[in-house]
């Protein structure tokens, strides 16, 4: 799998219809629906309290083979790397990977938990604080930094956060996610919610211009 996985922050706004679901689609048909367009979502209702196994094996059966889930991880992964890993996993092969966000300044015993945590499983490390700056370094193949587009990982997680995005934008990160996915890269790259469904429309705007 070497391909493009662009999608948006969430799939659940009912403010999407008519425009991009279709006017009488039910909240329970969203993610169908969603999957039925876009490769990929990025799970963000995670970050706030970890859910049961079932219903990540309920999220997995409504895509389709291919589709992926970049789950946001909760607090409780400083602390419980491991159970956390264990949860997400219930999604199966539609795990695509784990955003992971540290507030706090560099703490290498912590990074190596993390790591050591989540082994087999991607990890989109978001650093805030500056003092991680250079931690590219103690990173294997399945952890990058999200927005590191130089990362030595055969992937790359981008979060385009700053709507509304024209075609001038749009194309010019086409051509720098292009090389990548072509050179055999799998890229996920998510746009910012908004009540239009402008973040979708952008999102397969982007996919037609990388394919």
């Amino acid at each position: 799998m070497r391909r493009a996985l662009v999608g948006t922050s969430g799939w659940s706004y009912p403010t999407w219809r008519p425009a991009f679901y279709p006017a009488g689609a039910r909240t329970d048909e969203l993610l169908g629906l969603y999957a039925g367009r876009l490769p990929a979502v990025e799970l963000n209702a995670t970050g706030y309290r970890l859910p049961a196994a079932e219903q990540f094996r309920r999220w997995a059966e409504q895509v389709p083979t291919g589709f992926r889930f970049a789950v946001k991880a909760p607090r409780l992964v400083l602390r419980s790397p491991a159970v956390v890993a264990e949860r997400v996993r219930e999604l199966g092969d539609r795990l695509g990977c784990v955003r992971l966000v540290v507030e706090s300044a560099r703490d290498d015993a912590l990074l190596e938990r993390l790591l050591s945590g989540f082994a087999g499983t991607r990890l989109a490390l978001d650093l805030r604080d500056g003092s991680w700056d250079g931690v590219e370094t103690l990173l294997g193949d399945d952890a990058v930094r999200v927005g590191d587009m130089d990362a030595q990982a055969g992937w790359r997680y981008v979060r385009f956060r700053d709507p509304p995005y024209d075609r001038q934008a749009l194309e010019a990160f086409a051509n720098r996610l292009r090389p990548l996915v072509e050179s055999g890269v799998d890229v996920f790259g998510f746009f910012r919610h908004e009540d239009e469904p402008t973040a979708p429309k952008a999102a397969l705007e982007l996919l037609a211009l990388l394919r």
